[in-house]
């Protein structure tokens, strides 16, 4: 139950848990902003010898997208987790860091225009739509009532690039609006991860306890296999229409961990790889642009004395992470530019293993984990049941576009071209996770409160 106006006040004042974790809050995003400043004064003085001249608006603009969020979630989500917001701004602001310092490098190698410039925007406008939703969405379970048309909405936007005919870099994963572009991919891995947690909360019963057992393992029924097989349907449609292994992978990924989540059967998981392995063999010897993507991956260093086209980011890519060693060359040191345009895509981390070297790119790696964690967290704190698998749902859908990226970059899987949440150069994904984090927070809050109500302790 919420209280209103000056009784929610006043509760939170008889409550030290609410402020203890606002101030532990603060505390840490004055760290991440810190933080944040000394590399962008830091890049400034390793390329061009002087702190950048826009250092003081650098330094304004990333405490108000810390403190505004802040004041917010004092106000609307008191007892909400106090990791989840100084995460995503080190990370925003590590991203504007890693662009400032690439614009350096290819306004010189390709004269190409900058680009830290746009990320602030849309880092702006994602906090702005962050605190939108603290403010407007007082309680998570009001999105169960409104489960099948977001999943209408999210098909949609899912299949609508195959109706564009421009392609950009082999994949159709856009949408054009005049002069304006976004990804729709990014938007709909939240609205999905908001359906499959309203539909598995009315179906788990079914879904969990029946089923014949094969061989020591008891697979679903038939009539309840139906929404797996949809989804790999359309998952499999994603991939050859719009030659998406990214957003295929992920879409796919996520719903099969939501079904263990939510029933606890291995038989989900064991379906879940038979037919993704099925699926990503039909495709990947048919489709030329998925069969391209596994041929770079499996030959990666054949690009440098062949014709082979695009080929060569994964080979220059291994090179840096090679170059950086332990520690790396330093901010500004090293030739990320090399890469080309996708430096600024998923192939940021590479920038991040060139010149911090080994141990920069396990603190991102473990700024990632540490969110999706917090995400895992809430779930087990959360009290409703959409609640946990929401939450369970949307750090999967982190961590998966995390492990596709940075397992592409890194030669372990094909590469995907999506953008590394918070740090790559994409305005769609940047708001995209900052909605994310807004319902991490809102749920996060809903299970403070519950605690607090209860009388236990933090």
């Amino acid at each position: 139950m919420h209280l209103d106006g000056r009784d929610e006040h006043r509760a939170q004042a008889r409550d030290p848990s609410a402020a203890a974790r606002r101030n532990q809050e603060a505390l840490l995003l004055g760290l991440a902003v810190l933080i944040s400043c000394f590399g962008y004064a830091y890049t400034g003085l390793a390329t061009t010898g002087r702190i950048p001249g826009g250092f003081a608006g650098f330094a304004g603009a990333t405490a108000c997208l810390a403190l505004v969020p802040h004041l917010a979630a004092r106000r609307w989500a008191p007892y909400a987790d106090p990791l989840i917001l100084p995460l995503a701004v080190l990370l925003s602001g590590t991203g504007l860091v890693l662009l400032y310092r690439l614009d350096f490098s290819y306004g010189e190698r390709y004269s190409s225009d900058p680009t830290a410039a746009n990320q602030l925007m849309w880092t702006v406008i994602g906090v702005g739509l962050c605190v939108g939703v603290l403010v407007a969405l007082k309680d998570h379970r009001r999105l169960q009532r409104y489960i099948y048309l977001t999943m209408a909405v999210a098909l949609v936007l899912l299949m609508a690039p195959a109706f564009f005919p421009d392609d950009t870099y082999g994949a159709k994963r856009w949408i054009y609006l005049g002069s304006l572009s976004f990804q729709p991919g990014e938007f709909v891995k939240t609205m999905i991860t908001v359906f499959f947690a309203g539909y598995l909360v009315i179906h788990r019963d079914a879904l969990a306890l029946t089923g014949r057992k094969v061989l020591g393992v008891r697979l679903p029924p038939g009539r309840q296999l139906a929404p797996i097989l949809t989804v790999w349907v359309l998952s499999l449609l994603v991939l050859v229409f719009e030659r998406d292994l990214g957003t295929s992978l992920i879409f796919f990924g996520l719903f099969v961990v939501m079904l263990y989540a939510a029933t606890e059967r291995f038989s989900w998981v064991l379906c879940g790889l038979l037919m993704a392995s099925a699926g990503a063999a039909v495709v990947g010897s048919v489709e030329p642009h998925v069969k391209g993507r596994i041929d770079a991956w499996q030959h990666p260093f054949e690009a440098l004395h062949s014709q082979r086209a695009g080929s060569d980011q994964l080979a220059k890519a291994l090179f840096g992470f090679g170059s950086g060693g332990i520690t790396g060359t330093g901010l500004g040191q090293g030739h990320p530019e090399l890469i080309g345009f996708a430096g600024r895509s998923d192939f940021i981390l590479t920038t991040v293993g060139e010149e911090l070297g080994l141990a920069g790119t396990m603190v991102v790696l473990v700024l990632y984990a540490l969110l999706a964690q917090r995400g895992l967290s809430t779930a087990v704190a959360a009290r409703d049941p959409f609640g946990k698998l929401l939450a369970v749902g949307l750090a999967a859908a982190l961590a998966l576009q995390v492990f596709v990226v940075a397992g592409g970059v890194m030669g372990l899987i094909p590469l995907t071209g999506k953008a590394l949440p918070f740090l790559a150069k994409s305005g769609s994904s940047l708001v995209a996770n900052w909605l994310m984090v807004a319902l991490l927070i809102r749920i996060s809050d809903s299970a403070g409160r519950a605690r607090a109500a209860r009388g236990r302790p933090d």
